[in-house]
């Protein structure tokens, strides 16, 4: 009698244990797709005693926001951080006013073609022998214009004198901003 008790008692105690909820996840953060403008311009200055500069235009695209443009004053065949920052203010001479990376979800620093990474971080450009970069990239994840959480519009744009190891936190390592410019909407 007192073995089957304990069966019983081992049975309910499983069976209970069996019920428990499964944990709660995290809510799935909504990202707004919808862009309200339809361009935005960057003039890109000089930063940190560099020679670097250029303009780059951005346009709304499936998902995200393409950008197009030339940067030159690089060193030839070179590779360089390229990012979205927080702020769009370049007024420091070294463009830290930018502040870090974009990033309203608040994810680790990475590679923006896999895994976890800034709404801002892109990949790197490379420079030609000529020391120009022709820039033709696609950004996921983005809006220009509306003010979402993860509106691009106004913010800076900036190019590192490094490339980005895509691994280092919080920013990939990709050394000093050699210049930087203020996303402009025009239409």
């Amino acid at each position: 009698m007192r073995i089957a008790l304990m069966a019983a008692a081992t049975a309910v105690f499983l069976t209970a244990c069996g019920s428990t909820p499964p944990p709660k996840q995290a809510p799935k953060v909504e990202v707004p797709t919808q862009s309200t403008a339809k361009q935005a311009v960057v003039n890109l200055a000089s930063a940190s005693g560099s020679l670097v500069s250029g303009k780059a235009t951005l346009v709304p695209m499936s998902g995200g926001v393409h950008i197009t443009g030339t940067v030159g004053g690089l060193p030839p065949n070179s590779t360089h951080g390229f990012h979205i920052h927080e702020k769009g203010d370049c007024s420091a001479v070294d463009a830290s006013s930018a502040g870090p990376h974009f990033n309203p979800f608040a994810a680790a620093h990475g590679n923006a073609e896999s895994g976890p990474h800034h709404a801002g971080d892109m990949d790197n450009v490379v420079a030609d022998r000529e020391g120009v970069v022709k820039l033709d990239i696609h950004i996921t994840g983005v809006t220009l214009g509306g003010g979402a959480v993860n509106d691009i519009a106004g913010r800076a744009l900036v190019v590192h004198a490094a490339p980005d190891d895509y691994t280092s936190q919080p920013a990939g390592n990709a050394g000093a901003r050699v210049a930087c410019g203020v996303i402009k909407v025009t239409q």
